[in-house]
Order: structure tokens, then sequence, then C-alpha cells
């Protein structure tokens, strides 16, 4: 039945930045599906508490500290993460950071740290999760958070904007190496989403009322609003699917 395609039980995988915000919304749906869901970050409070919460309604999840801007936090990231579970079997890629600065003000160490967290850490984390799905034999999926500012580069957000165009070509780059294994490479490209990371947008009411107006569907989207399409691209319902980037704006892009 095609239902049983999109579920997620018996599997096993890892979430960044899923302590809040669309992060934590991917993991739940993943964890709703089935899954059993490491969920990283950098604020181990945080991440238990989203844990608990959904411990609390009996799905799968385990929190595990991480800083992605160092490569041995990496290493450590993913040795835990089996040794919890045994195996990862899909990978978000969604932990993120944003700092706002026109081009001629925007200050170096934000844009090199940027480069760190953004573009390297996915890119480490993937070669470490890849290498663990090869030699085990996993037909794993690999999802990558893009963003609309990959398309149209946005204001004041040089960095951000450059991160995001490149996690969009390592995306398909990636699917390229990985096809011959069956390991499947996307990216998600959330839109204009209600979280702590655009909280200054929303704040301004102007800015947030051109964003709004130009969406078809006439809200931005909740973190919640990204679970179905993680839990699709996560399971075997997209088994032919890699090397996209999957937007998912209410309609913004076609606006």
């Amino acid at each position: 039945m095609i239902l049983d395609k999109f579920s997620l039980d018996g599997k096993c995988g890892l979430v960044t930045g899923a302590g809040s915000g669309i992060g934590r919304g991917m993991a739940r749906g993943l964890a709703e599906a089935g899954a059993k869901v490491g969920i990283a970050g950098r604020r181990m409070d945080v991440l238990e508490a989203a844990a608990a919460d959904m411990r609390a309604d009996g799905l799968g999840a385990a929190p595990f500290q991480a800083d992605l801007s160092q490569p041995d936090g990496i290493t450590t990231l993913v040795e835990a993460v089996l040794a919890t579970f045994g195996r990862i079997d899909f990978l978000f890629n969604n932990a993120g950071m944003i700092h706002r600065d026109p081009l001629e003000a925007f200050p170096l160490d934000q844009w090199e740290a940027m480069l760190r967290v953004n573009l390297t850490a996915p890119f480490l984390l993937s070669q470490a999760v890849a290498r663990h799905m090869i030699e085990a034999k996993i037909k794993g999926s690999i999802v990558n958070t893009s963003s609309l500012i990959a398309v149209f580069g946005g204001v004041n957000v040089p960095a951000y904007a450059a991160t995001k165009g490149g996690i969009t070509q390592l995306t398909k780059s990636m699917c390229n190496d990985l096809a011959k294994y069956g390991i499947r490479v996307n990216a998600i490209g959330p839109g204009w989403v209600k979280t702590d990371m655009t909280a200054a947008l929303q704040q301004n009411e102007e800015r947030f009322a051109a964003i709004s107006a130009r969406i078809p569907l006439g809200r931005w989207a909740s973190p919640e609003d990204l679970a179905g399409l993680a839990v699709f691209l996560a399971s075997d319902a997209s088994s032919y699917i890699s090397g996209q980037v999957v937007f998912i704006d209410g309609g913004y892009l076609a606006s």
C-alpha cells in the first residue's frame, strides 16, 4: 500500500538545529512517522526539553549536544548517534546561522563563522554519514536545508545567501557522487517561516506586511508545515527523487 512507503518504522536518523524552529518541527514529524530521531544542537537544555516533549507523546528522540563549527565536534556527534541508535538511515542538515549587515559593513568574522556552520558543517556531516551508509549498505537519504535566499539573494545577508547557494549546489554534487550507493540527496527550501531566526523581520511591520502580501497562501509558515515534506524525503515514498531542491513557500516564488 502506498501509505506504507511513507512509514519510517525501524529507521533512525539525525536532525541538526533541532532544538527549536524548523529543525524541531521536522524532527517531530519524522518521529511521528515512526523513526528514532537524534536531535542535535548547541544548547543541551533546549535539546533535552524538545526530546522530553517528544517522548511524552511516545515518540523516539534523543538529544545530542554538538558544536558544528568544529570538525572534531562533527565526528563526535556521528559517533554518539551511532552508539545510541546503531545506524543512521537519514540525515537532515538543518542547523544554520544568520547575520544581517549591508555588504559594505559586513564583518569578516561573521562571514567566516557562517561558512563554517552553514556550509562546511553540512559537507563534513554528510561525508561522515555517507561513509557509514556505504559501509553498512544503507540506501539512505540526506536532506539539506536551503532557502528562498538561494534564489533571489535577499537584502543585507551576503554570507547567508552565499552559503544557501552553496548548499543548493552541494546537494546536486552529492547526488551525483552518492547515487551509485543508492543514497539520495535532496534539499528543502523553506519560505518565510515564523522562527527565532526571522524574529527581526516579523517585528518590522512594513517588511512583514510586504512579504506577507506576496505569499499567495496568505500567511507565513509554521515549522510544522515542513514536517510532511521531511517525512516524504526520508521515506521510501521518494525513492526515485534525488538532486532536487523542493521549495515550501506558500507560492512565494510563483508570485
